[in-house]
């Protein structure tokens, strides 16, 4: 009577696939998670210019915020323009960089933490409203918009 078993090759060969599998499903969820990060840097770039222009409405005389940091406070005239953990400058995976240029302009630059594995792309608005992205580096108002 023969025994009937899996030789170590055939083993070797399902172990291979599952191996080779598990890595596909890992680059893939990365890759989506990338795709998401980008998408909310953008949704996050709309609220701080919109917070902004809210900002700059509700103030006499009209100016922008001197930092994010004021957007997120609670003030005199209600609750805060964006949340506190926007206003820190950090979100999920992108950094923000506000800056008022003068009374009546700013400029806001979304950068991946860690680029290549928090997002590939860089984004840019002004007091404009208008989103450019840029994957090679900080992007600009000449960069292709969003």
């Amino acid at each position: 009577m023969k025994k009937r078993a899996f030789t170590l090759v055939e083993i070797m060969v399902v172990v291979s696939l599952i191996g080779l599998l598990a890595a596909l499903a890992v680059s893939l969820m990365l890759r989506n998670r990338m795709t998401t990060n980008e998408t909310v840097a953008i949704a996050n770039s709309k609220t701080i210019g919109s917070a902004c222009q809210s900002y700059y409405a509700m103030t006499t005389p009209n100016l922008y915020p001197p930092n994010l940091q004021l957007l997120g406070a609670a003030g005199p005239t209600g609750p805060s323009y964006i949340d506190v953990t926007l206003a820190s400058g950090l979100k999920s995976g992108y950094r923000f960089i506000y800056t008022r240029t003068s009374a009546v302009t700013f400029t806001l630059f979304a950068e991946p933490q860690a680029p290549g594995r928090t997002g590939n792309r860089f984004f840019y608005t002004d007091e404009t409203g208008r989103i450019t992205a840029n994957e090679g580096g900080r992007a600009g108002p000449g960069d292709t918009p969003v």
